[in-house]
């Protein structure tokens, strides 16, 4: 049975400006505030501090997510540190706003919650369940997210609900940054209450932690707080986990039941009967509005699913049969349907592990296991680590295309989907529709939302190899479909010449440094005769370059350059080049095209050159050593040639 607060002893309040990794312990009073001080120090009404409900007014400038940072007071004063505590710095409650601020996309936020739930699989867990419940106290929903891992003790919870720390340092975990569930629940709700069991070292306990927006803009916070319970479950009777003193105990379950959804001691406990011997469960409630006042998830739409508001489902028009059969594929589903996008959100199929959404099983999905004539590349980064040097890229057709205008990437990082169906194609263009790959690419670095990358060198290196496989894997298998690909003409007449009317320097008229008479040719503007074929031209040029030129006209060392074929065989060669690459009548998906070509090939030269600049240094050596060795033997053969002497 649990204990009573009027037996119980304590825990004290977690603040979240704490990002150390010390192993100082739950107890550590560098890390806690007392709830009994800090009560002392409010400055707000206690009518204010003891609301529990939403005011009407409160509907939609508070509860809508990109307005709710708007409305919280700022304290004019400083709430003093209380006797015997250390200064600290202090983090505001509205950071917790603006910190969620960094996702955009609700879904992304759950995929958060859900990766804290995969990386529990190495501890055991089996399973994670997210659904819809109805909270008694207003009758409004919550989400619910419950999984059965290893679960957190209370140092681990601590450690949950500070800003910055993680402990999850494997190849293998998701998480890295130590900021998602702080940033996932308040991006959902502007609550969340954790529940939490678990057994280390022979000890087993059950925790709650509240993280709670309303309660902190309510009571008028100036710093973060988060009010925790914790009991030792290891006895045959539970006893309460003691830091402090019996007074904040009961001034910690006394906010948990005032700003949680229960209202009872039973109703709290009979939380941890549904989660069983081990687990973590997190309710997210006062789930936030659109600016419409309604809520951003919806639960009513679809029995077994949540999904986000459409907004081109609700406009009354007939729409085409091309639109509505884009509509359902599942790379425009994933947008508003959390099956679809959590269907994909990871590259291997789970062994012992089901994502159970409102009661149903997710069904995995790998696109690239439907694709039609299929190839696999192995692209390997330029400077990548040895472990991460080779990635396989599978791109091919889509059982759909190429009449239906999808196209893009799946990239994966760890496992987890970090940008679906990334188009590097041009847009409105129809080179790739229908050409869709898959690539789990280990060597970049997610962003902090795990929406998109890190826009390192690798990242641009490996964009425009990807923008090269779409363009040679549509020209080499388009035609299997019936269509056409084309090529640019070659020019009819290649020793045609044109005549190019050169631009005349800007220069400081004002006072010009005249040239002498002798490196003037003629007046007037200057035509210069190019041939297409060789590049050749009999005049002479008598203008600067631009770095060669001042602000009174032209340096006086410059000399006028004599071009002619003798003395122009370099030029001869670019221009033969660039005439070969001609881009007259090209149009802007075959400049693109060449853009890319040329790209690799500047990669490819890079590459090169490192690799003979290698070489060149290995010869270096041995040819040090190959005189070493000859110097050693010419020794040896002036000693022979003395010994031979002597006898």
């Amino acid at each position: 049975m649990a204990p009573k607060s009027k037996n119980a002893p304590v825990s004290d309040v977690v603040n979240l400006d704490s990002d150390s990794d010390s192993d100082d312990g739950v107890g550590g009073r560098g890390t806690f505030r007392s709830m009994a001080s800090l009560m002392e120090n409010q400055r707000v009404p206690s009518t204010i501090a003891d609301a529990a409900t939403v005011a009407p007014r409160e509907t939609l400038e508070c509860r809508s997510f990109w307005k709710a940072g708007e409305n919280f007071v700022i304290p004019t004063g400083v709430t003093p540190t209380a006797s015997g505590m250390v200064e600290h710095a202090r983090v505001h409650p509205k950071f917790l706003h603006s910190n969620a601020t960094s996702h955009k996309w609700a879904f992304g936020a759950i995929a958060e919650l859900l990766d804290n739930a995969v990386d529990e699989i190495q501890n055991g867990a089996t399973f994670v369940k997210i659904d819809k419940i109805d909270i008694v106290k207003d009758n409004s929903p919550a989400l619910v997210f419950q999984d059965d891992g290893g679960g957190m003790d209370p140092d681990g919870l601590r450690k949950c609900m500070s800003l910055g720390y993680s402990s999850k340092k494997s190849n293998t975990t998701i998480g890295q940054y130590g900021n998602g569930f702080k940033t996932s629940t308040m991006r959902l709700g502007a609550d969340a209450i954790v529940f939490s069991r678990s057994t280390r070292g022979g000890k087993s306990t059950q925790s709650v932690g509240l993280l709670s927006y309303t309660f902190l803009r309510k009571t008028g916070q100036d710093d973060v707080i988060v009010p925790m319970i914790d009991i030792d479950i290891s006895k045959e009777r539970p006893q309460p986990i003691i830091y402090g003193s019996p007074e904040d105990w009961a001034a910690n379950l006394q906010i948990l039941l005032k700003w949680s959804p229960f209202s009872t001691e039973d109703e709290l406990w009979q939380q941890f009967v549904e989660i069983g011997t081990h687990g973590t469960k997190v309710i997210i409630y006062n789930l936030w509005l659109n600016d419409e006042g309604i809520y951003e998830l919806s639960f009513d739409d679809d029995s077994e699913d949540i999904r986000l508001q459409d907004e081109g489902v609700h406009d009354g028009k007939r729409l085409p049969h091309k639109v509505l059969e884009l509509r359902s594929h599942i790379s425009y589903q994933l947008r508003y349907s959390l099956r679809a996008y959590a269907s994909m959100l990871y590259l291997e199929k789970f062994e012992n592990f089901k994502i159970i959404l409102r009661g149903i099983p997710v069904e995995q999905f790998n696109i690239a296991d439907e694709l039609r004539y299929s190839k696999i590349i192995k692209y390997k980064p330029y400077k990548a680590t040895m472990e991460q040097a080779t990635t396989k890229i599978k791109v091919g057709f889509i059982k759909e295309g190429p009449k239906l205008a999808v196209c893009g990437y799946n990239v994966y990082h760890k496992n987890r989907l970090i940008r679906p169906f990334w188009k590097v194609t041009m847009d409105g263009s129809s080179v790739g529709h229908g050409v869709v790959g898959v690539l789990e690419a280990n060597f970049i670095e997610p962003a902090h939302d795990k929406q998109d990358f890190e826009r390192s060198s690798l990242f641009q290196r490996l964009e425009a190899r990807l923008k090269k496989i779409v363009g040679d894997y549509w020209q080499s298998h388009v035609h299997i479909f019936g269509y056409n690909t084309y090529k640019v003409p070659a020019p009819t007449d290649k020793s045609k010449k044109i005549a190019i009317r050169d631009q005349p320097p800007t220069v400081n008229t004002f006072n010009p440094l005249p040239l002498p008479s002798d490196r003037i040719s003629q007046g007037g503007p200057i035509i210069r005769e190019i041939s297409l074929s060789n590049a050749t031209s009999s005049r002479t040029v008598a203008v600067a370059a631009p770095h060669l030129r001042n602000s009174t006209g032209l340096r006086s060392n410059f000399q006028p350059v004599q071009l002619n074929p003798q003395s122009a065989a370099t030029v001869s060669e670019i221009s033969s080049q660039d005439t070969e690459n001609n881009l007259f009548g090209m149009s802007a998906d075959e400049i693109s095209e060449e853009n890319m070509q040329l790209f690799m090939r500047c990669e490819e030269y890079v590459k090169k050159e490192t690799e003979m600049e290698q070489t060149v240094s290995n010869l270096e050596k041995e040819l040090e050593e190959t005189k070493s060795k000859c110097a050693r033997l010419a020794l040896l053969v002036d000693a022979k040639r003395r010994e031979m002497q002597q006898v």
